[in-house]
């Protein structure tokens, strides 16, 4: 059996820190969504993304103004996927893609099931050693359809 090359123990190392940012991001965004969304803008950088059901908003003012107007929310994330997106297709920011999957249920509305993508950038504060972990980018697509 050969031995790891210095090359694979990093990027295990890269996914292991993406697994346990992603996994706590997670927990974070969708408590927050469910329970404090006025303060959900806070996750997103200042010119973030969001792409809901094809519908595109950007900007930190259009995303609370958007999430808002949403009716109140229980999200079950079911499924999770992440991993590291190789710095030279981000200008070396450190970057992770987090991917969920489950159901959510709108006040008002029946249960449906969503998939979600998130981009995830590093931010170096200047309190902390740690980096924050911030939405470049979003994309929420409900997966069943309605006639």
């Amino acid at each position: 059996m050969a031995l790891p090359t210095t090359t694979t123990i990093d990027f295990r190392t890269l996914v292991d820190q993406a697994c346990r940012a992603a996994e706590e991001f997670v927990n974070i965004y969708y408590e927050t969504l469910d329970k404090r969304r006025r303060v959900l803008t806070k996750l997103y950088l200042d010119k973030a993304t969001l792409v809901w059901n094809g519908n595109a908003v950007s900007g930190q003012d259009a995303l609370g103004e958007f999430f808002e107007a949403l009716p109140s929310s229980e999200f079950q994330v079911q499924s999770l996927d992440c991993q590291p997106v190789h710095e030279q297709a981000t200008q070396g920011q450190t970057t992770v893609l987090v991917v969920t999957g489950g159901t959510v249920k709108f006040d008002g509305n029946k249960q449906r099931y969503f998939n979600q993508n998130f981009l995830l950038t590093a931010q170096a504060t200047p309190s902390s050693s740690l980096p924050v972990w911030k939405i470049a980018s979003d994309s929420f697509r409900f997966q069943d359809w309605t006639s």
